[in-house]
Formats: C-alpha cells, sequence, structure tokens
C-alpha cells in the first residue's frame, strides 16, 4: 500500500478513542507510516543510479524496518511522546504499525510481479511473512481503501473539529474544518 495510505490507516485508529489529544494522534497516525521510512533510500538510490558506485538503498533495504523489533521501538517513542492516556497511545501506535504490515501483505505486489515479503522476525531470524493472493500496488483494493479512508477523515474532521493538518498546522487545521462545516452544516445537539 501506498504511505498515504498507511498514513490514513493510522488516522482512523487515531480516532478510535474519544479524548486522547492532538500530541497522541499524532503518534498513532505516524506509527501506521514509519515502518516506510527505509524508503527514502529511493532518493539516494535515484540520485546516485548514474554514479560508478551507485548507492541501492531502497532495493536493497526497504522493508527492512517492518518487523516487530521496530514496531516495539515505534510503540516505546509514542509511549513517551504521549501527555495523556500513555498505555493506551502505544497500544494503539503498535495496532497502527501492524496495520501498516498486513496493509503490505495483502497489497503491495510490484508491477514485476514481486511480492513484497515481510521480514516480521528479523534481526533475530530470517523466516518472513507473505501471502501468496497478494494484489497488485495499485490494484483497485488499494484505491478503494484509500478512498473509504480519505471519506471517513473528512467526515471525522467534519464532525469531531480536527483533521490530519492539525500534525503540521494547527492554524490550517482549524480552516479546513471551517470550510468543511460551512459547507456541510454540523447538526444541532441534541
Amino acid at each position: 500500500m501506498s504511505p498515504v495510505t498507511h498514513f490514513l490507516v493510522g488516522w482512523m485508529v487515531a480516532n478510535v478513542p474519544r479524548g486522547i489529544g492532538r500530541r497522541e494522534r499524532a503518534a498513532i497516525a505516524l506509527a501506521g507510516v514509519a515502518p516506510d521510512v527505509d524508503g527514502l533510500g529511493a532518493i539516494v538510490e535515484v540520485a546516485t543510479r548514474h554514479n560508478a558506485h551507485p548507492l541501492t538503498w531502497f532495493s536493497d533495504y526497504h522493508h527492512m524496518l517492518h518487523n516487530l523489533a521496530f514496531a516495539l521501538v515505534v510503540a516505546a517513542v509514542a509511549l513517551a511522546m504521549a501527555r495523556e492516556r500513555r498505555w493506551l497511545t502505544a497500544a494503539l501506535a503498535l495496532l497502527s504499525f501492524h496495520l501498516h504490515l498486513l496493509g503490505d501483505i495483502v497489497g503491495a505486489r510490484g508491477p514485476d510481479g514481486y511480492g513484497w515479503p515481510v521480514p516480521y522476525l528479523a534481526p533475530f531470524s530470517r523466516w518472513t511473512w507473505q501471502w501468496a493472493g497478494q494484489w497488485a500496488l495499485n490494484g483497485w483494493q488499494n484505491f478503494a481503501i484509500t478512498g473509504a479512508c480519505l471519506a471517513a477523515t473528512f467526515y471525522l474532521a467534519w464532525r469531531r473539529g480536527y483533521s490530519p493538518l492539525e500534525i503540521v498546522s494547527p492554524k490550517a487545521d482549524q480552516a479546513f474544518v471551517a470550510a468543511l462545516r460551512a459547507r456541510f452544516r454540523v447538526p444541532a445537539a441534541g
């Protein structure tokens, strides 16, 4: 799945409990995309592809952080970042991370037919987690999941008064929510 889809799935997880703060929602949502930080190697790989000694960081290392050890690190960071409901935040960050792995298991097959295995027990074991029915990264299933998450994100922003924009700019988030609420009237509390 794309990093955007992983982030939106993480945002859905961050919105399960009511009463957690902006910081906690950010930690949970970002945990959903954290395994793909190793994908930044693609920038280096593209930049050095015409050199005498190209660095194949994406080809060699993408999915290396898709494991339980890194999941526990991400959960510990979420626990440390949280100011309220810390253990719930860490548990939901762990869930968000694992939903990322599940998303890659079911929907990350490349255009060449290669199905990305997830080295779940790395670095302690060479065992990988893979599913033979994995659909293509650009498959309709991933578009449907992304569309559903986007619709839910817009609905939650309209209903609850905050969106993923709050992570980068509370002011932009307020403007976005105000525009949504101006366009689609919020029902009166009853």
